[in-house]
């Protein structure tokens, strides 16, 4: 139990001030950044973070997993937030680290492919079109293809790229078909949400963009503006290449 009462027992008045904030703001704060929710309860972060330890969090990001953890073993169903809130995660996370450089060494290598071949399925798939259609109209004539079952000519994967959408990275379909064009000599470039991922791992380049899952009942309803915001990224790149 997160909030255990040996735990409360123990809470300063500021601590115990951050945790009524929590509890009535819980589905709200698994999306925050830890200076956002330090202004929120008008603390500093480091008070915030010996709040973590408290819970015997070893920082903020692992408190929010478990807080998250928390509420879906109370049944308390999160609502769906605006987007915002993880596009404030994509950029705090992802945008500290080394996106600009994948970004880069991804274009050069659709750059100087004859061949470039979007691949996605479901939303992954849509954004597989809107990627194809972006960067032709940059001037980098691309393909698209949402069909798992779609026959691929051996000639088109010579000097080839193929760009590979996948939010959680082990869609059964996308592994088998992206072995395959890797067998025919394509190489991987993959965007996904998870860098550990068996797409991610058997990717020649992968850009993984970090951002907690959202679902409403079945369906994977976690935002897809990082993806957008990488593909633009690499295509303007590769525009500025020539």
């Amino acid at each position: 139990m997160l909030f255990s009462n040996e735990v409360i027992r123990f809470f300063n008045e500021l601590e115990i001030s951050i945790y009524n904030y929590v509890v009535k703001n819980a589905d709200k704060v698994i999306y925050m950044r830890i200076r956002e929710l330090a202004d929120e309860t008008h603390v500093s972060t480091a008070t915030i973070l010996r709040f973590c330890k408290k819970l015997h969090c070893e920082g903020f990001s692992e408190f929010k997993v478990k807080l998250k953890m928390h509420i879906n073993e109370n049944n308390q169903k999160p609502v769906i937030n605006s987007t915002q809130y993880a596009l404030a995660d994509f950029f705090e996370r992802t945008l500290r680290g080394d996106l600009d450089e994948k970004i880069k060494e991804a274009a050069l290598q659709v750059s100087n492919a004859d061949n470039v071949i979007f691949f996605g399925i479901g939303s992954s798939g849509i954004l597989a079109e809107y990627g194809a259609r972006y960067f032709s109209s940059l001037g980098k004539f691309s393909m698209y293809i949402k069909d798992p079952l779609f026959p691929i000519q051996s000639k088109l994967m010579v000097n080839s790229v193929t760009i590979a959408l996948s939010v959680t990275g082990e869609n059964s379909f996308t592994v088998t078909h992206l072995n395959q064009l890797k067998q025919k000599g394509s190489k991987i470039i993959s965007i996904t949400n998870n860098k550990l991922s068996t797409i991610a791992r058997i990717s020649d380049i992968n850009i993984p963009y970090f951002v907690t899952e959202e679902f409403s009942e079945e369906a994977n309803i976690t935002t897809q503006v990082p993806v957008v915001y990488i593909l633009e990224s690499m295509g303007r790149e590769i525009h500025k290449l020539g």
